[in-house]
């Protein structure tokens, strides 16, 4: 499982652990990936993802997972995402 947010595409990062001494050594900042369970309205029905802390927010901030995915690149989100936000633009269009 890719250490990748489903949502934002948000992933690992590199940088530099930087001892008292000046000392660098290479490191990773990982991001903070949960695995939630998100309501989609116009399914009716949960969604299981593995996103970050930062899109959670973002999800709640733009009125709940239809709304993000709407406003989503369809580059950034996971093969996953991407088939929920297919389904929820056809269960709109139908209805």
């Amino acid at each position: 499982m890719s250490r990748r947010c489903e949502l934002t595409g948000k992933g690992p990062m590199t940088g530099n652990n930087v001892s008292h001494a000046n000392n660098k050594t290479r490191r990773r900042f990982l991001p903070n990936l949960n695995d939630v369970t998100l309501q989609s309205e116009t399914l009716g029905r949960g969604v299981k993802l593995r996103i970050s802390a930062a899109a959670l927010r973002s999800v709640d901030h733009r009125g709940g997972l239809d709304a993000f995915l709407a406003k989503a690149k369809d580059e950034e989100l996971s093969d996953n995402a991407l088939k929920v936000k297919k389904e929820i633009a056809k269960a709109q269009a139908s209805a």
